[in-house]
C-alpha cells in the first residue's frame, strides 16, 4: 500500500505541474497541445545536467541545476508555440502537434549523437543518471528519502504559487482577462500579446519541470525514443476535468495518478494479481479513465472563451 501511495504522489506531481502549465497557457488564450514535446525537452535538459555534473557535486547543487536546466529548455522550446500562435496567428492545435513530434525526434537524435561521440558502438537514445539520484538517497529517522520526494514538494509549492498568482495578483487577473475577452482587456491598457507570451512561457517552465519529474520516477536511465508515454495529453485531460482551476486540477491529478500507479504495483495486491487481466490493461487504465471522464464532463466544461482564437488588435 505504501508503494501505491508513493507512486500515486509521484505521478500526480507530474500531472499537476504539466496541467498547471497548460492552465496558464489557456487562461492567456493559447491552447498548448505541445505539452508532450515540452515535457520531453525539459526531461532532456534535466537528464543532461545529471549526466555531466561531477560525481562529487552536492545534492542541493544537483537539484537546483536539474530544475534550472529543465525549466530553461522547456521555456525555450515553448517559444515555438508562442511565436507561431501569437505573432503569426498559426493554428495552435497544428503547431502543438508538430511540437510533440519534433520534441521526441530531436531529443532522440541529439542523445544518440552524444552517445556515439563518446562511444562509436553506442547508438542508444538513453541517458544514465544513477549517480545523481544516489546523491539524494538519505535516511531520515528510518525513512528513506530520494529525489522523488523533493520533486513532490516542488509540485505542491508550484500548486500553491499558481493559485495565488492566478487569483490573488494583478498579473493573474490580467492573464485570465486576456483568455476571456482580449479586446476588453486591450481597451483598458493590457498588452494582450505580452500576457499571452507570459502564459505560454510559464507553461513551458512547468511542462519542462514535469518532464524531468516523470523520467526520474523509479528509473536511473531514460530512452528518449519512448517520449513520455502520453503524459502530456493525460495532463490536458486533468486540466479539463479540473475546469482550469488549480485546486480541482490537483484533485484530478491524484485520481489519474492512482490509476497510473496501479500499473506499477498491481502485482503487490493478490486480488488484482489473480485476476485474468493482462498487465497491459493496467497500463491503459489512466488513458481509458480519461476518455470516460471527458466523455461525461466535457459538455459542462467552462474553458476560457477566447482560447485558441488568434488575437487581432484591430478587431472589435
Amino acid at each position: 500500500m505504501s508503494l501505491l501511495i508513493q507512486y500515486t504522489l509521484i505521478f500526480a506531481s507530474v500531472l499537476i505541474l504539466v496541467a498547471l502549465g497548460g492552465c496558464f497557457a489557456e487562461h492567456s488564450g493559447v491552447i498548448n497541445i505541445g505539452l508532450e514535446g515540452i515535457m520531453v525537452m525539459g526531461a532532456l535538459g534535466g537528464a543532461l545536467a545529471m549526466k555531466y555534473l561531477p560525481d562529487d557535486t552536492s545534492a542541493p547543487i544537483i537539484f537546483i541545476a536539474v530544475i534550472l536546466s529543465a525549466v530553461l529548455l522547456g521555456a525555450v522550446y515553448s517559444l515555438l508555440l508562442a511565436v507561431a500562435a501569437i505573432n503569426f496567428k498559426a493554428d495552435q492545435t497544428l503547431v502543438g502537434t508538430a511540437m510533440n513530434l519534433l520534441g521526441v525526434a530531436a531529443a532522440t537524435v541529439f542523445v544518440k549523437a552524444i552517445n556515439t561521440a563518446e562511444d562509436a558502438s553506442n547508438v542508444s537514445s538513453g541517458i544514465q543518471y544513477i549517480n545523481a539520484k544516489r546523491a539524494f538517497e538519505v535516511n531520515i529517522g528510518g525513512f528513506q528519502v530520494n529525489i522523488n520526494y523533493w520533486f513532490i514538494l516542488v509540485a505542491v509549492i508550484a500548486l500553491i504559487i499558481s493559485y495565488v498568482v492566478l487569483y490573488k495578483t494583478r498579473f493573474g487577473l490580467r492573464l485570465i482577462a486576456c483568455g476571456e475577452h482580449p479586446q476588453a482587456a486591450d481597451s483598458v491598457g493590457i498588452n494582450v500579446y505580452k500576457m499571452r507570451y507570459a502564459g505560454v512561457l510559464i507553461s513551458g517552465v512547468l511542462g519542462g519541470l514535469g518532464g524531468i519529474v516523470y523520467i526520474t520516477a523509479g528509473v536511473s536511465e531514460w530512452r528518449f525514443e519512448y517520449g513520455v508515454a502520453g503524459f502530456g495529453f493525460l495532463a490536458l485531460a486533468v486540466m479539463i476535468f479540473g475546469q482550469w482551476k488549480p485546486v480541482n486540477i490537483a484533485l484530478a491529478a491524484v485520481l489519474f495518478g492512482l490509476f497510473r500507479a496501479l500499473s506499477n504495483v498491481y502485482s503487490g495486491f493478490d486480488f488484482l494479481a489473480n485476476l485474468p487481466v493482462p498487465s497491459t490493461v493496467y497500463n491503459m487504465l489512466p488513458y481509458i479513465v480519461s476518455l470516460i471522464v471527458l466523455a461525461f464532463t466535457s459538455k459542462k466544461s467552462r474553458a476560457p472563451k477566447a482560447e485558441g482564437i488568434p488575437y487581432d488588435k484591430g478587431q472589435r
